[in-house]
């Protein structure tokens, strides 16, 4: 184990450290912090900006998600977009546990058998719910003015933003297939189709003016009115299967919500479309063993197993019938009977996790992942994502937004009007009924893995957060276990044989960012802190609003 800090050291860990050598920039960033005032924490510096900025102003943990939403849909294009999808979990100061899923929706009229089976273009598109799960959001539990919450995202759309060095890279790498759109060589290609350089200024009038109006005319505006017409003209120009119709009958949705435990702890997650019934069984299969009976390796190599078993036994039910089987108890230890284990080492072999090798370039798979929390107790767990790199690749002219990668085969067989799924995984985790865990990840098939890896980091091995993910992780693989082995972070060769003693395949995986970016939050009751981590894998940041004095 290469940290151990107890909840106690919270405080010697909390300084600024400067990104790693994988994200170099000319630039120090805090990726841990702590506040008594709340938390930020957030895939992109300017998007934790926007957060932070937000609760200085007095605005509560919704308003400040929302306002660090809409800011990395334009500061991480390549991640997320407000043509995109959400899944969000709000945890209120009464206690109450709310989901939104602002999931892509394919038309009510679509064919899948008939549809043309793409890997971008207007083809792959379905009706966009990023901009209904935000607004949504808002309406039902913000306090600030929509359009104060939504001024970051305005600002750095129109006045510009530096482009970091990994989100240069990912643009770069995009511009094959992004150059067959004129709107995106337009918004993100200098109109020539030559890509944005590292620290070079990006402005975008034409995202701006899409902003302003949905900041001034609300939802309508995107779903019926002028924003919508414009989409649809588009889209039913060059061949997508979205009418104005479509738009008109998309609803952001009320999630279920998803319980379990682990040691003690209280689960809560978003029901399918989201993974969190995946995380949650995960971690009560390995609530079947005991992490002291073994080396840190033996363990690890036990979660992997447990996710891989929890994503083939999702990937076999029914909603109805995921939330109920996967989350028993009983359920949990009956499949624990397959793990390859130190007193059982034969075993079952792992299977694959869903879409473990959905990574489409060296810059770390795709989503991005946020978390709030402010001084009255609300949190808000946030997951946006395109789906692969830049989604479909396409920017109706004159919008200055992408859109998702829904269709075309890329999440699989969609229905009429289904929202597919995938394995975005907004999270919290309590004791005695205090949240001590907000957190979700990006990464495609990886953000289940890093998700429970942080968990059984901070609860197992009493590691505050922003040591935990700087740990290394294992994920299921099609042929036994990924094992991360990247500088600085990753297992050992011992360690590594230690895995393989069990009866697994252990394949070495050299790769930066490829095992999911946790952006989260840790409350420590003790101090009464908030403690914000950004993954070390990215580009992120975590802070907080300035200290409220004692007494006020």
């Amino acid at each position: 184990m290469r940290l151990n800090l107890p909840s106690a050291a919270l405080a010697a860990l909390l300084v600024t450290t400067t990104v790693g050598a994988t994200n170099a920039s000319a630039q120090n960033v805090s990726q841990a912090g702590s506040s008594n005032a709340g938390m930020i924490s957030a895939a992109h510096p300017l998007a934790t900006d926007a957060g932070v900025k937000i609760l200085g102003m007095g605005g509560n943990a919704a308003d400040a998600a929302v306002a660090t939403a809409f800011a990395i849909a334009v500061v991480e294009p390549t991640m997320n977009s407000i043509g995109g999808r959400n899944q969000i979990l709000v945890r209120t100061p009464a206690g109450e546990f709310y989901g939104i899923d602002g999931t892509t929706q394919a038309p009510s009229d679509f064919n899948y058998d008939t549809a043309p089976q793409a890997g971008y273009g207007y083809p792959v598109i379905a009706v966009p719910g990023a901009v209904a799960g935000l607004l949504k959001l808002h309406a039902e539990h913000g306090s600030l003015p929509l359009s104060t919450v939504m001024a970051p995202a305005i600002d750095y759309a129109e006045n510009g933003f530096r482009v970091l060095p990994n989100d240069a890279g990912r643009q770069a790498a995009g511009l094959r297939q992004a150059s067959e759109f004129p709107g995106t060589v337009d918004a993100y290609y200098h109109g020539n189709g030559t890509p944005y350089a590292s620290g070079e200024l990006l402005k975008q009038p034409d995202y701006a003016k899409t902003l302003r109006r949905i900041a001034a005319e609300g939802r309508d505006v995107f779903y019926k009115g002028e924003i919508a017409q414009a989409m649809a003209a588009d889209l039913a120009a060059h061949g997508s299967a979205l009418t104005i119709a479509a738009f008109e009958e998309y609803v952001a949705e009320d999630s279920r919500i998803v319980r379990g435990s682990y040691r003690g702890y209280e689960l809560v997650g978003t029901d399918v479309p989201a993974a969190g019934v995946l995380s949650i069984q995960a971690l009560q299969i390995m609530e079947q063993f005991d992490p002291s009976s073994m080396t840190e390796a033996e363990w690890f190599a036990i979660t992997g197993q447990a996710l891989s078993l929890a994503s083939r036994e999702l990937r076999g039910l029914g909603t109805d019938s995921a939330t109920v089987r996967a989350t028993s108890k009983e359920w949990a230890v009956r499949m624990a009977e397959e793990i390859a284990a130190p007193s059982a080492r034969s075993g079952m072999g792992a299977g694959p996790i869903l879409d473990i090798d959905d990574r489409e370039d060296k810059y770390g798979g795709h989503t991005t992942h946020l978390s709030t929390a402010d001084a009255n107790g609300m949190f808000v767990s946030l997951t946006q994502t395109l789906g692969p790199l830049m989604g479909s690749k396409v920017v109706t002219p004159g919008l200055g937004f992408l859109y998702a990668s829904t269709l075309g085969g890329y999440l699989g067989r969609v229905e009429a009007g289904e929202r597919a799924r995938s394995n975005i995984c907004p999270f919290m985790v309590l004791k005695d009924g205090e949240v001590v865990m907000v957190l979700g990840a990006a990464g495609g098939g990886m953000i289940p893995p890093a998700v429970v890896h942080a968990i059984t980091r901070v609860i197992d091995f009493h590691m505050s957060l922003p040591a935990a993910l700087a740990e290394p992780r294992v994920a299921g693989a099609r042929d036994g276990l990924n094992a991360e082995t990247s500088d600085d972070i990753g297992w050992t060769d011992a360690e590594l044989e230690q895995m393989r003693a069990l009866g697994l395949t252990i394949n070495p995986t050299p790769r930066d960012g490829s095992f999911g970016r946790v952006h989260g939050i840790q409350y420590d009751p003790a101090t009464k802190t908030w403690i914000g981590a950004a993954d070390p894998d990215w580009e992120g940041t975590a802070r907080g609003p300035a200290a409220i004095k004692s007494g006020n």
